[in-house]
């Protein structure tokens, strides 16, 4: 693609990296960049030599949320049936079936934010598997301040992550979260300095595409089943994954290799 896009696609070894690349509109996603996230996504699906996603941005903020001029709206003054079913139809044909096939793929998917992170944004970044942040980021859902809230992914993911304590903080109460207490509450992994943040996103993410790959597509996959799971069938859901992992070659492999250096030491 070229600097004139508004997302820019960049293979690095086996991480494919996405960047919003609209600094002078804060990065506010529109169609473009959701048809171009959604492209990308459907490619690292597909290969098997690619690892890792990683979602960045330019400039001064990280993304101030959805593109109001550029981007569909809920139908104003309809009845309540009537907006309820634009998010099902129309808001449920862009934006979440995208969050539901990241969330689906047995692959990874990184965010990093550099900065100011804001409702859209801060929707699609809730749907990755791991969030880094510089010191510099800051989470806000603005949605309060319309009389409405985070309905396309954001209530729904920010209480499963954070529980409804800090979901309420941030939504009901409006305030912004700072990347420190992001860090303390469980919204993001990592939390580096800012002159550190581009090496140290690039250090995760070559580790996370090193891993093997059948352990961490069941991994993923296991560990959102227990999620939902009561105790009980978690702890069956995890000995079954564990016996396709070491019945299958990859396991067997890297066992053989491990006692193989054992046995030299």
């Amino acid at each position: 693609m070229t600097s004139e896009s508004a997302l820019l696609v960049e293979e690095i070894g086996a991480i494919v990296q996405v960047r919003l690349n609209r600094p002078e509109k804060l990065n506010a996603m529109n169609v473009e960049i959701v048809e171009g996230i959604r492209a990308a996504v459907a490619e690292y699906a597909r290969r098997d030599d690619l690892r890792c996603f990683l979602i960045r941005a330019s400039g001064r903020f990280f993304s101030a949320g959805a593109d109001l001029v550029g981007s569909q709206s809920p139908p104003a003054g309809k009845s309540t049936k009537a907006i309820r079913e634009w998010y099902r139809t129309v808001m449920g044909g862009g934006m979440q079936p995208l969050y539901a096939e990241m969330e689906a793929i047995e692959k990874p998917f990184v965010v990093a934010h550099h900065a100011t992170c804001i409702g859209g944004g801060l929707e699609l970044s809730l749907s990755c598997d791991f969030r880094l942040a510089a010191r510099s980021a800051r989470y806000i859902f603005p949605e309060a301040k319309l009389g409405a809230i985070p309905a396309s992914n954001g209530v729904s993911r920010l209480t499963h992550l954070v529980g409804p304590h800090w979901a309420k903080y941030s939504i009901m109460a409006n305030r912004p979260i700072d990347a420190e207490r992001a860090l303390a509450i469980g919204l993001i992994h990592e939390l580096y300095e800012d002159d550190a943040f581009d090496d140290s996103v690039m250090e995760f993410c070559s580790h996370l595409a090193s891993q093997p790959p059948e352990m961490v597509a069941m991994a993923k996959l296991t560990i959102d089943l227990a999620a939902e799971s009561n105790p009980s069938n978690s702890k069956k859901i995890e000995r079954l994954a564990q016996s396709m992992l070491q019945t299958g070659e990859e396991s067997a492999e890297l066992l053989k290799a491990m006692q193989a250096r054992l046995s030299k030491s």
